[in-house]
């Protein structure tokens, strides 16, 4: 059996840097707050369609226009701002069950099959 000798590394004690203490600009950081990032990151995120959404929109015949897309968007971003994880969006006769955490459409619901239908595992209803 072989037995590693080691060696100690001396102890070093940080001073001031060579610079005089005044940070690098390639290695400057920027303080902002984890409030200001969070939103921007909200604010920014596409919204995804599912699999099973596109689905349904397609045998529904529901079809939308970047207008709606976009009130669905800002729809999912009062929810997230509020902590929700899965909410449940109505605009203009039609349901849409939101993962805000993933920012996806799981399933569209139109106006003739909304009569007799229970949504289910959601914990906010937006209404726009």
């Amino acid at each position: 059996m072989v037995d590693k000798i080691f060696y100690p590394q001396p102890i070093i004690p940080v001073g001031p840097s060579k610079d005089g203490g005044k940070p690098q600009k390639a290695g400057q950081l920027v303080q902002t707050s984890f409030k200001d990032v969070l939103e921007n990151q909200i604010t920014t995120g596409s919204l995804k369609f599912s699999a099973h959404a596109q689905q349904r929109l397609a045998s529904r015949n529901i079809q939308l226009t970047p207008a709606d897309v976009a009130k669905i968007k800002n729809a999912v971003d009062q929810a997230a701002l509020k902590g929700a994880k899965d909410s449940l969006i109505m605009m203009d006769n039609m349901a849409f069950v939101v993962s805000v955490k993933n920012r996806t459409v799981v399933t569209a619901v139109d106006d003739a099959r909304m009569k007799e239908h229970v949504f289910t595992n959601i914990d906010s209803a937006v209404i726009i």
